[in-house]
């Protein structure tokens, strides 16, 4: 049996394919290009890939960079930020992504969320939870909650107090500052942190009430 000749396709037939997808649906493009539906489906999901790159490309083998020197601009900016301790997200890093590129006069540069994820990868970058000590329940809980319960029913008891003077009442601590739980920080790191106002610990009391 014969081998099955690949063919390889120019990023600008591609982009003819997609569009055409996008107006017609992936099986009716397939049929006027003569290439299969999944690699339609594929070719759409690499859009915005196919177009910051030239017209004659035929595929993405590897993982060079582009534009080496924005993502070493874009690279020393996020260390300096981690190193302040501020978070840094991925929404972040594409707008500075996009205002570097706009410096450097970069005018086929988008910046969209598959390029992000592959410059984290590049640069050995991910998405990391801030590293902290979760609180816990005394170990005498149930017990405290016992004596509360007695406390209340003999309360009750004693004052004759009626159901319909019963209310449901709980107050709720809220913090002036909510700082983020998750960052942008290179592999590996052993400690996340996250910098904050100072007033993540001070907080103001919400009560809710109904009968």
């Amino acid at each position: 049996m014969a081998p099955v000749k690949r063919h390889a396709y120019e990023a600008h037939f591609k982009l003819q394919a997609i569009s055409y997808a996008a107006v017609h649906g992936n099986r009716a493009a397939a049929r006027q290009f003569s290439v299969n539906e999944s690699m339609v489906r594929k070719w759409r999901k690499q859009e915005n890939e196919l177009r910051q790159v030239k017209k004659s490309r035929q595929s993405f083998r590897g993982n060079n960079a582009r534009w080496p020197q924005l993502e070493d601009q874009l690279e020393q900016w996020i260390s300096e930020q981690r190193t302040a301790g501020r978070s840094v997200s991925t929404v972040t890093i594409r707008l500075k992504a996009t205002t570097i590129a706009q410096e450097m006069k970069l005018e086929k540069f988008t910046g969209g969320p598959s390029w992000c994820f592959r410059f984290m990868k590049r640069r050995h970058l991910s998405i990391r939870a801030r590293t902290t000590v979760a609180q816990r329940l005394p170990a005498d809980y149930k017990e405290q909650l016992a004596i509360f319960r007695a406390y209340c029913s003999k309360r009750i008891t004693e004052k004759k107090i009626q159901p319909s003077h019963i209310i449901n009442m709980d107050e709720v601590p809220l913090t002036f500052d909510i700082p983020m739980n998750h960052t942008v920080e290179r592999k590996g790191t052993s400690t996340v942190s996250i910098r904050t106002t100072g007033h993540e610990k001070s907080v103001f009391t919400v009560v809710l009430g109904c009968h």
